[in-house]
């Protein structure tokens, strides 16, 4: 199994995300939308480099959309490294560069 490292903004961005699709739709909702996010996670850990490269955003980082959202994330020689998963409404690169790490719509 390939390796997929969680940088702390990218975990704070999975638990905003859970929390507002919890608070919106439910526990089990939140919980079945994170194991799709897994599942697309993994699949980038064994190709990574399908995702688009970014140099505009970060040096050495790639993008790859998932339904509403773009992960972020670096090619490991093993997996990736997940640096943000952003909400697609939210102008991805300030979301990047800002202090607001939520990924999410207001």
């Amino acid at each position: 199994m390939r390796r997929i490292v969680r940088r702390p903004k990218a975990r704070f961005d999975l638990l905003a995300m859970y929390n507002y699709i919890a608070d919106n739709a439910g526990n089990a909702r939140a919980e079945q939308y994170l194991r799709r996010v897994d599942a697309a996670l993994a699949y980038l850990a064994q190709h990574p480099l399908m995702g688009r490269a970014r140099p505009k955003v970060a040096e050495g980082i790639r993008s790859f959309p998932f339904e509403e959202y773009v992960i972020f994330y670096s090619p490991l020689d093993d997996g990736i490294e997940l640096a943000r998963i952003i909400h697609s409404k939210l102008d991805l690169e300030t979301a990047w560069k800002g202090d607001d790490v939520e990924g999410l719509p207001k």
